[in-house]
């Protein structure tokens, strides 16, 4: 509980794959993931629509509707959660981590939004997003 307990009452991002994981019942997260998504824990989780975008995928290919609205309802409903849109100057800096790390551009848009709104951590599976040193990026491994 050490990592997870470091990250009580701040302000993480949320990408992705952590999302799909905790509500799909990944069995070497969800654990870890339900711990720290608890109301005991005081965090403020956010992301940006990108990941609504990238959750949505899967369900609607599978025509599983249940799924896309569970993950739309813990978007957009959950009261510690919020999802930001892109604005001018999160453009920007998308456009500018792309030009310094030559990263994809939803990764750029995940990274700019949590560097916009002064998160405290970046959680993420993705290791290739460990690039810029003025986000803590943090990994499920580590958790």
């Amino acid at each position: 509980m050490g990592v997870i307990h470091s990250l009580f009452g701040k302000k993480i991002f949320i990408d992705t794959a952590p999302l799909i994981y905790f509500i799909e019942g990944d069995s070497d997260y969800v654990q870890k993931l339900s711990e720290l998504f608890s109301n005991k824990t005081g965090c403020q989780f956010i992301t940006s629509v990108i990941t609504l975008s990238e959750v949505l995928v899967m369900p609607l290919r599978e025509k599983n509707m249940r799924l896309a609205k569970q993950y739309e309802d813990i978007l957009t409903q959950t009261n510690n959660f919020q999802i930001y849109e892109i604005n001018r100057q999160i453009a920007k800096e998308t456009a500018l981590l792309r030009a310094k790390y030559a990263i994809k551009t939803p990764d750029a848009i995940q990274l700019a939004t949590a560097k916009h709104y002064l998160v405290d951590y970046f959680l993420t599976n993705d290791l290739r997003l460990k690039i810029d040193n003025s986000l803590k990026v943090i990994t499920l491994a580590e958790l």
